[in-house]
């Protein structure tokens, strides 16, 4: 009885201790908590209020005036068969086309980068770093006039590629898609009847398969200069902070650079590479000031972007419900592809048939165990001073 009376005091101190060690870490956190309400959480909650109502842009979205009228906004952009379901089918191509070539690109280039930077030869690799960071801090509007002039039909591109013999496009103003481009020279023009005649989203399923237009060619390859260098220092700073004995034992077992690479060094930058591409995903669904800078979604509408096109429908044209409708539907894409990768990129243990493969079998208690353990007996017993002599 003396030993429990003496631990409870000694509970309610700790408990105590911890109780006012909770409210202060809540006293301190608190003015970021109340700014991430009221300038986030707020927000987000009157722009779904915005997406389910029909305001229309003047006073308050909460006004007597303002009706809720239910998934109507919604329904407009997604089974409307108008203007707008066309704009925001052709938007999610050109989007998800942009997201297909800027993506894998990006994340190669910088992963590229990162090893070419890294590598301890490399003299100068302070001024290189330096060098392929400077376009990701650079003014995104300032870059895409740039290279809007560049691409211009007499730019500096143009000129190169007339200086070997080639005929640039028109490339601001040209709307054919890349793999239609590439179909016309093998003599396909026109695609099956059941990609022409069939949609979605109003969209024919033949010109959801043209690929990125001429002109978002000029953006994507725009986006992939400007964003590879941010990424290139996340890859770097994971390169530094891997194993090198790993490594040399790899190298020890006569393993080449390529072999090192693939199966040592990218294996162990798996959450780098997630981080990669998650922000990668985020970005590239989100792009909006170089539309509005250097497209505006000309030509024909093969640059927009929903993004850009929320931006059209409540900024110009004051229909707030479907640009809010837009932006959270958006939100559920960038979800959706994030989780998707998450489950692609997962850690995955060894297979079974692997297991028995490399020589081990199952112990009925869900592991393995060597199947000749036998050698491994006698391999332990001949290390052992003065039984036959090291391993």
């Amino acid at each position: 009885m003396t030993a429990l009376a003496q631990k409870a005091p000694q509970r309610r101190r700790r408990a105590g201790i911890r109780g006012g060690q909770a409210t202060a870490g809540y006293l301190f956190t608190a003015p970021a908590l109340l700014a991430l309400l009221v300038f986030l959480v707020v927000p987000i909650l009157m722009a779904l209020w915005v997406s389910f109502s029909d305001w229309g842009g003047n006073g308050s979205p909460f006004a007597s005036g303002v009706r809720f009228i239910g998934l109507h906004n919604y329904a407009a952009i997604t089974s409307g068969g108008g203007l707008a379901e066309s704009d925001f089918g052709t938007s999610l191509r050109n989007n998800l086309w942009f997201v297909v070539f800027v993506v894998p690109s990006q994340t190669v280039l910088a992963l590229l980068l990162a090893v070419l930077v890294n590598n301890r030869v490399l003299k100068g690799r302070g001024f290189f770093r330096t060098a392929f960071y400077f376009p990701s801090v650079t003014s995104s509007v300032a870059i895409t006039v740039l290279w809007f002039f560049l691409f211009n039909p007499t730019g500096a591109v143009n000129q190169v590629l007339g200086a070997i013999g080639l005929r640039g496009p028109n490339w601001p103003a040209d709307a054919d898609g890349v793999l239609h481009l590439l179909l016309g020279l093998i003599g396909v023009r026109n695609g099956p009847g059941f990609l022409v005649n069939g949609s979605f989203l109003g969209v024919s399923w033949w010109d959801w398969l043209s690929g990125p237009s001429v002109g978002m060619l000029i953006i994507i390859t725009m986006v992939v200069f400007t964003t590879s260098g941010t990424f290139m220092l996340l890859f770097i700073a994971a390169l530094q902070n891997l194993s090198q004995e790993v490594e040399e034992a790899a190298m020890v077992d006569g393993a080449s650079s390529w072999q090192r690479f693939r199966l040592v060094t990218l294996p162990q930058l798996r959450p780098t590479l997630f981080t990669v591409l998650t922000l990668g995903l985020i970005g590239t669904w989100q792009v909006f000031d170089q539309i509005l800078v250097g497209s505006q979604g000309d030509p024909q509408k093969t640059t927009l972007t929903p993004a850009y096109l929320s931006y059209v429908a409540g900024f110009q044209q004051q229909n707030w419900g479907q640009a809010a409708a837009i932006a959270f539907i958006l939100f559920a894409i960038i979800v959706a592809f994030t989780l998707l990768q998450r489950w692609v990129l997962r850690e995955r243990g060894v297979s079974p048939r692997r297991m028995r493969r490399a020589g081990f079998r199952d112990d009925g208690g869900g592991g393995y165990r060597p199947a000749r353990e036998d050698l491994l007996d006698a391999a332990a017993i001949a290390a052992r001073p003065g039984q036959g002599g090291a391993l």
